[in-house]
């Protein structure tokens, strides 16, 4: 039995238990309810916390609040999260967004020492691994898919890929020459050392090139 079969048969044995259904749905809610709130605040460019900035949550969130309209990305990111979590065909998006948010929530409460908050944030960071677990039959293709072919291949790639970054290095070199970026001594050894790590750099997109997969998506053993 492969891995994939073994997940597929407990994702199917616990998806079809009515109260996990339930508590599913339950959950999916309640996280939605526990990002919409706090979002708003964030949209709107209002503070999030009346905590001094003596304090390192206060303070943290006083410069969260500076930061301009990356406070109020922040709160329509959080926001989209739980609206997409809420409709049953988005779930699966809406689970995938929150996850990593929440976690970042969750790290930043404990490293702050925001009393209290940081086991809130823990469990729902537990509840949103949960429910991206329930969606494992429509997230499987990230990991257990895979594309039948190869992209074309030719033994000259190794020395045209890096030899084009190389060669557009040289130009890189130029410009930072003309217009005086980093005020370096010796323009001409900066220029060979770009032209070298863009032939190295080069090397690295040649191999994954040649090792990505393009094509159709195929499940294993087809």
């Amino acid at each position: 039995m492969t891995i994939e079969n073994f997940l597929d048969g407990i994702h199917a044995s616990v998806i079809h238990r009515r109260w996990l259904q339930m508590f599913t749905a339950f959950t999916r809610v309640l996280l939605a309810v526990g990002f919409i709130p706090p979002s708003i605040p964030k949209i709107l460019h209002k503070p999030f916390t009346v905590l001094p900035t003596s304090h390192p949550v206060g303070h943290y969130f006083d410069a969260l609040y500076r930061t301009g309209f990356y406070y109020e990305f922040i709160g329509w990111g959080q926001l989209i999260a739980a609206v997409l979590l809420l409709i049953p065909r988005t779930s699966h998006i809406g689970a995938l967004m929150f996850l990593p948010i929440i976690v970042n929530i969750s790290v930043l409460t404990l490293s702050v020492g925001f009393k209290g908050t940081w086991l809130i944030t823990l469990l729902m960071a537990f509840a949103a691994t949960y429910l991206t677990a329930w969606e494992y039959d429509r997230l499987k293709p990230i990991v257990f898919w895979t594309r039948k072919e190869k992209p074309a291949r030719s033994r000259m790639q190794w020395i045209t890929i890096p030899g084009f970054f190389a060669a557009g290095s040289v130009g890189m070199g130029v410009i930072w020459w003309l217009i005086g970026l980093g005020n370096f001594p010796d323009y001409l050894k900066i220029t060979g050392l770009l032209v070298a790590m863009g032939f190295v750099f080069g090397l690295v997109v040649t191999l994954h090139y040649r090792m990505m997969p393009v094509g159709t998506l195929s499940k294993p053993g087809e």
